[in-house]
């Protein structure tokens, strides 16, 4: 078996959820990244979010990715640290990207922890701008 990048499917929680936990830079929660967060969000996003194999098919990169019918979001993109630098992020960003085209989308959104220097370079020389003139705005609907 070769290198690739295929859909994600709830089966490959396992494998995503502990590169999300060896992954600097990663924010998780015990909600929304359970195995039915998860779930929820691969199946209203079902064409959108992918995983990397390696040769051994084990994952070692993944993006989840959606969007609102006008714009797209890419969350939880993370690459094992010992295989960055050999484009497993591009091949997983590319795929996301092309999957929005497809469904018409013509923006796309990520959110970065400002001290996540590694990502925020990898996202500067995709092409991903910063926004200076937005502030960042969340709220806890959980009780």
């Amino acid at each position: 078996m070769k290198e690739r990048t295929r859909p994600m499917t709830i089966d490959d929680y396992a494998g995503v959820y502990q590169l999300w936990r060896d992954t600097p830079g990663i924010g998780l929660n015990n909600l929304d990244d359970s195995m039915e967060g998860i779930e929820r969000y691969i199946n209203r996003n079902p064409t959108t979010c992918f995983v990397y194999e390696d040769a051994n098919a084990e994952i070692i990169g993944t993006i989840l990715c959606g969007h609102d019918g006008r714009r797209g979001y890419l969350h939880h993109t993370a690459v094992k640290v010992s295989e960055r630098g050999k484009g497993v992020g591009t091949a997983l960003v590319d795929a996301a990207v092309e999957a929005l085209q497809k469904e018409r989308i013509t923006k796309a959104a990520l959110v970065v922890f400002a001290n996540n220097e590694p990502g925020n370079t990898f996202w500067e020389n995709y092409g991903f701008t910063v926004r200076e003139d937005l502030t960042y705005r969340n709220m806890i609907l959980t009780v």
